[in-house]
């Protein structure tokens, strides 16, 4: 399990993902859709990148919008898994 990032090492990390906001000991992210099954689509998706790698966000579903929050809560605050976690999550509609 990775160790806990330190705040330089988050902001840091951030740089690289400028959708993000750090929200006290996780990062979080706002994505919108076109309806509600753009949504669900989305949140399929996140479920199996957050299987693949064995690390599951917290979800909130408000019929176009879709937030996301990561955090390692087993360590009480952000690792690198949050990070890359993030960016393969963002890749689904950035790319």
């Amino acid at each position: 399990m990775p160790n806990l990032l330190d705040t330089k090492q988050i902001k840091a990390a951030l740089k690289d993902l400028p959708e993000w906001d750090l929200e006290k000991n996780a990062i979080e992210r706002v994505f919108e859709f076109d309806d509600f099954a753009g949504s669900i689509d989305f949140v399929n998706g996140v479920a199996e990148l957050a299987e693949e790698h064995d690390h599951h966000p917290d979800l909130d579903i408000r019929y176009a919008k879709v937030r996301v929050i990561l955090s390692t809560h087993s360590k009480g605050g952000l690792t690198e898994l949050d990070f890359e976690l993030a960016e393969r999550i963002g890749n689904l509609v950035d790319a």
